[in-house]
């Protein structure tokens, strides 16, 4: 079992949201329900970025790593990236 640590952006809201989940397509729809309160605004939800993790910690541990960072820039240069 593995766990993804995803990037997923409004085009309306012009915004980047990170998280990590066991399953990224259930989340990405939770998204988009409106079921998360971050993202709850709109549901234009799309993944810009994704990396596999082998265990929930290390999974976790790498959201923090980007959140931690509090960068747009580092953000996009992630994404870019990733090609």
């Amino acid at each position: 079992m593995s766990y993804c640590v995803y990037i997923i952006y409004s085009e309306k809201l012009d915004r980047y949201y990170v998280g990590y989940s066991e399953n990224i397509t259930i989340r990405l729809e939770q998204h988009n329900k409106g079921l998360s309160a971050f993202t709850a605004k709109v549901s234009d939800w799309k993944i810009v970025y994704q990396k596999s993790f082998p265990t929930r910690q290390q999974a976790h541990q790498r959201e923090k790593e980007i959140k931690s960072k509090k960068s747009r820039k580092y953000i996009q240069w992630l994404i870019s990236s990733a090609g």
